[in-house]
């Protein structure tokens, strides 16, 4: 959780507008059924009329009124209520209620308690005076209204144009409702979006940008299957529940809340039914979660899993089928496939069972709450819109209950992919800048001379080093070679040099400065790397050689074309340095990919280049040509060369033997055939002994 709020931050502000706006949504949602309400019962059951007491009698009415009480009216003009109510005629003098007549002359009248009048309205309509009864006061106000409306009919009123008014009036009201309801729903929707996609943007951003810094301890740690499902379907389930909690999570405990005191507000009778319905909704949510919850995170690692199947199986397609065991392979996927789909089914059948009981309960609840609003109703209680009102209370905490449940998967879920984006983001690499101030510069370009100083070196939780004591000097314009038999220490050993591992003990230097006081940045900007494998990138072959240097011309890359001996294959399609490159470089043979691997580090033109058993894959005569090429290009640059072939180092300056990660011979290739033993059996098992001289 503290992950999701550290990424809120930035949006802080953003962010409480959208709580603002959701705010005011739904209190403009929980006064939609209010209106509703009066709609039916002033509206439609009552024509319009919101007083219980006439503003103005006819003689008629105010005779008959008079048989059962003292009650005093003042004749006035109704001006004022011809321009209330139209079609009254404003050249008769009619009968006007005290409580609504202006002072004439400081006379004035009062009328008795509103529960008399209305008592004497009902006498009127039943023929007879009849005591006013508490219980049914509700009753007596919607007869009182009814008799109000047929006074208003007998001075020349138009029932319809009343009830039109009303009507008008309060669907007016809640058309507005309505429309800034549906803005403001859209302004949420545009900023949650905002918010929600910037979180997601930044966590990938900053989680992509850790990942770059991983040295290969970090990548033996997080395997690429699951930091790639880190970076997308865990950053995915972070920016989803950013989104939704400004849109449901906010938005379903103010609707549950303000449901339910809109409910009681409406009916204290039928408030009981909001009680048991809630306690059973919430059993129910306490129910299938605590039983899904566990789920996520296992969810999540069998999710990486099925990535990992999938990836090695699609990247190591011709080996399988080469092989021939598509079988294995189909079971390998099937199983990881069949584990993730068990655990989503136990997950949507314990959901599949919450909806329709959900549905159940609001069934049952919206039954009972008819059965008993009925009787209510008929009893005088409760008016028909108070009822409807109440169901949609009812609706509006049942939905929000829904929407609990939604958020109830959504954040666990969340939760999960937050903590495995934070053991991304606190992971610390093992190969880090020194502080600022504590770092040395090599002024930009450096003059090349490489020097190991004692170095040792062990792998993490290994029990013994694979490279001891190693001590020798690279200078600049030389090539240093380093050759011995699989497993003896040499690809280790170039890996020093950029830092993908840093030394166990000694040191190593480039012009006599300590690589980890330099910059990683600096340093590795000094070096041209081509790796074991020959790795492109997809776009065409410009993108590909310009990658170390953005702002190579043409002409430098044609030159590191010709070096690399890849005019034949480049300038051979017509799309000539367009041509495209597929991802990975899978649409060029090895050797292919291996020159232009080369050309890339030779359009950087850095002062150490480094080839790791970088020409493998080319036959003798290209691996010659290139060669002579090589030394020519290269200068006064330093050249470290990682070989297995005699052949390809023999013209080095100092050629470097290592077995068992120690260096048992050094110097060039007429001296070692003569002092070391290992170089001497390597060489003849590859060369003539015309070539060995």
């Amino acid at each position: 959780m503290k992950l999701i709020l550290k990424y809120f931050k930035p949006f802080i502000l953003m962010a409480a507008i959208s709580i603002l706006l959701l705010f005011t949504q739904n209190i403009m949602d929980l006064f939609l059924p209010r209106y509703m309400s009066q709609m039916v019962d002033i509206g439609i059951m009552q024509g319009g009329i919101t007083e219980a007491v006439p503003k103005a009698l006819s003689a008629y009415d105010y005779d008959e009124l008079m048989k059962y009480g003292d009650i005093s009216y003042l004749y006035i003009h109704m001006d004022a209520v011809q321009e209330e109510y139209p079609n009254f005629d404003a050249s008769k003098d009619w009968v006007i209620a005290p409580e609504y007549a202006e002072v004439i002359n400081d006379a004035s009248a009062s009328v008795q308690h509103a529960e008399a009048y209305q008592a004497a309205v009902v006498s009127v309509r039943n023929g007879k005076l009849t005591e006013l009864d508490k219980s049914a006061s509700l009753s007596n106000a919607q007869m009182a209204a009814k008799y109000t409306q047929e006074a208003y009919e007998r001075m020349g009123a138009s029932k319809i144009a009343i009830q039109q008014k009303s009507i008008l009036h309060i669907g007016g009201i809640m058309l507005l409702i309505t429309l800034g309801a549906a803005f403001i729903t859209i302004a949420n929707g545009f900023l949650s979006a905002k918010i929600s996609t910037g979180i997601g943007r930044n966590l990938r951003r900053d989680v992509f940008g850790k990942v770059q810094t991983f040295s290969p301890a970090e990548f033996d740690k997080f395997s690429t299957a699951t930091l790639i499902t880190r970076c997308t379907n865990d950053v995915q389930q972070v920016q989803m529940v950013a989104m939704m909690s400004l849109r449901m999570i906010l938005s379903a405990p103010i609707t549950g809340i303000g449901g339910i005191v809109m409910a009681l507000d409406t009916s204290k009778r039928l408030s009981w039914i909001v009680a048991v319905a809630v306690i059973a909704l919430l059993a129910l949510q306490v129910i299938v979660f605590s039983n899904v919850i566990p789920k996520f995170k296992i969810m999540q690692k069998l999710q990486d899993r099925l990535n990992l199947v999938t990836r090695e199986s699609l990247s190591g397609m011709m080996v399988i089928r080469a092989f021939g065991n598509e079988g294995k392979e189909y079971e390998r996927f099937r199983t990881a496939n069949g584990d993730i789909a068990k655990t989503n089914r136990f997950v949507q059948r314990a959901m599949s069972i919450e909806q329709p009981s959900m549905q159940f309960i609001m069934g049952c609840t919206t039954l009972t709450v008819i059965l008993l609003g009925a009787r209510a109703i008929s009893n005088s209680e409760l008016q028909i819109g108070e009822m409807m009102a109440f169901m949609q209370y009812v609706m509006q905490i049942i939905m929000s209950f829904l929407m609990i449940g939604m958020m109830f998967i959504m954040i666990p879920r969340a939760l999960v992919s937050a903590t495995r984006l934070r053991e991304v983001l606190d992971t610390q690499t093992a190969i880090a800048d020194k502080p600022e101030s504590e770092l040395k510069t090599l002024n930009g370009r450096a003059d090349g001379e490489l020097r190991f100083n004692n170095v040792s070196f062990m792998y993490q939780d290994a029990e013994k080093c694979v490279l001891e004591n190693i001590d020798f000097t690279a200078k600049a314009g030389e090539t240093t070679a380093f050759i011995g038999s699989t497993g003896s220490g040499k690809s280790t050993l170039i890996n020093l040099i950029p830092r993908f591992y840093d030394v166990t003990s000694g040191s190593v230097t480039l012009d006599g400065v300590d690589i980890r006081d330099i910059s990683v940045k600096e340093l590795r900007s000094n070096l041209g790397y081509v790796p074991q494998k020959g790795i492109l990138f997809s776009g065409d072959i410009e993108s590909n050689l310009s990658y170390g240097k953005e702002d190579a011309n043409e002409d430098e890359l044609r030159d590191a074309i010709r070096v690399a001996q890849a005019e034949d294959f480049v300038y051979a399609d017509k799309d000539g340095l367009r041509t495209e490159i597929a991802q990975g470089g899978d649409n060029v043979s090895g050797g292919q990919k291996q020159r232009l691997s080369i050309a890339r580090a030779l359009v950087k033109k850095p002062p150490i280049y480094i080839f790791d058993d970088s020409f493998s894959a080319l036959d003798f005569r290209t691996d010659a040509a290139l060669r002579r090429a090589l030394r020519e290009y290269t200068g006064k640059a330093t050249t470290l060369i990682v070989a297995q072939r005699v052949s390809t180092i023999m013209n080095a300056e100092q050629i470097i033997v290592l077995d068992a990660g120690k260096i048992v011979g050094k110097g060039t290739h007429k001296e070692l055939l003569e002092t070391c033993g290992e170089y001497r059996e390597i060489a003849e098992s590859q060369l003539s002994k015309e070539e060995l001289l």
